[in-house]
C-alpha cells in the first residue's frame, strides 16, 4: 500500500473529492459527507484530510477550520467494508504503513497553525472520535455519542495518539475507562468531563462553531498559531523549559504588526483590526 499524499493548491481554490470543503471569510469548513453510512472514513478520505491540513501550514488566507459530519452524525470511524475488511488480509509491513498513514492525519492536524473546531452531533466513533480529540476545540450536542471503540473490535486503545492526548483532555482515569471499555460517552457527560467545550442545540451547532471560528480567524492569527504550537510543544517540557520557550514565543509575537495595532487601538480607545502579520 504505497500511498502518497496529494499536493493541493491553496485551500480557497482546492476542489475536494472525498469530503466537502468551502472557505469563507478565512474559515475552512470541512464536512464528512457519506451520511448514508454515518460518514465513515476511507483510504482516500484519510489521504485527502491529511493533504488539506498539510497544505494549511503554508496557507496564509485560511485562519481556522470547522469539521462536521453530514446527516446528523459526525463519523462512524473507518469504513467496515472499505478499510476494516482489507486490513484483515494485510501482512505486518502493510498494516504498519496503514497505521502510520492514519497517524499522519493527527500529526498534520496538530502541526497546522490554524485552530480546528469539531462540531459533533450523533455518532462520533473510532477514527471519528480521534479527529474530534485531535481538534483544538469541540462543540457537541445532547445526542452526541463519543466512542473510542478500538477495544470492542479486538484492538488496543493506543490508536492515533489516543493514549497521549485523551488523558490530557479528560484526565488519566477517565481516559483509561474509555480506552479499556470502548463505551460511548454521551453529550452531557462529555461536556462534564471536559471533552466538549460546550453543548449546543443541534439546529445551531454548525452556526455556533462557525461563529467561534470566524472570531478566531479575525484575531491575531500569527499569535493564535504560536499558542497552538506551544500548547503542543510544552507537553514534553519541564515547567522551566516551558517558561523559557514561552519567553521566546512571546517576544516574537511582540514584533508583529498586530501587536502594534492592538496598542495603537487601545491608546485611541478603538477596537483593533488584526491582519495576521
Amino acid at each position: 500500500m504505497n500511498r502518497t499524499h496529494a499536493v493541493i493548491p491553496p485551500l480557497s481554490a482546492y476542489k475536494a473529492r472525498h469530503v466537502l470543503m468551502t472557505v469563507t471569510d478565512g474559515v475552512a469548513s470541512i464536512t464528512l459527507n457519506r451520511p448514508e453510512k454515518k460518514n465513515p472514513l476511507t483510504f482516500d478520505s484519510y489521504d485527502e484530510l491529511t493533504a488539506i491540513f498539510a497544505a494549511a501550514r503554508k496557507d496564509e488566507t485560511t485562519h481556522a477550520f470547522v469539521i462536521s459530519g453530514a446527516g446528523g452524525n459526525f463519523s462512524s470511524g473507518g469504513d467496515v467494508l472499505e478499510i476494516i475488511g482489507p486490513l484483515t488480509e494485510m501482512n505486518v509491513p502493510q498494516l504498519l504503513r496503514f497505521t502510520e498513514m492514519t497517524g499522519d492525519l493527527v500529526k498534520t492536524m496538530r502541526a497546522c497553525p490554524q485552530p480546528i473546531i469539531s462540531a459533533i452531533d450523533g455518532i462520533c466513533a473510532g477514527a471519528g472520535a480521534i479527529i474530534a480529540m485531535a481538534s483544538d476545540l469541540r462543540f457537541g450536542t445532547e445526542a452526541s455519542k463519543i466512542a473510542f471503540l478500538f477495544n470492542r473490535v479486538g484492538l488496543a486503545g493506543c490508536d492515533m495518539g489516543a493514549c497521549a492526548m485523551l488523558p490530557r483532555i479528560i484526565g488519566q482515569g477517565r481516559a483509561s475507562e474509555l480506552l479499556y471499555t470502548g463505551r460511548a460517552l454521551g453529550g452531557a457527560e462529555a461536556e462534564r468531563w471536559g471533552f466538549f467545550n460546550r453543548l449546543v442545540d443541534p439546529a445551531n451547532l454548525i452556526e455556533e462553531a462557525t461563529k467561534l471560528a470566524r472570531q478566531l480567524a479575525s484575531g491575531p492569527t500569527f499569535a493564535n498559531g504560536m499558542t497552538k504550537r506551544m500548547l503542543q510543544a510544552e507537553w514534553a517540557m519541564s515547567i522551566d523549559d516551558a517558561v523559557e520557550a514561552e519567553a521566546i514565543a512571546q517576544a516574537l509575537c511582540m514584533k508583529t504588526e498586530d501587536f502594534r495595532r492592538a496598542y495603537e487601538a487601545f491608546a485611541n480607545k478603538q477596537k483593533p483590526v488584526f491582519k495576521g502579520d
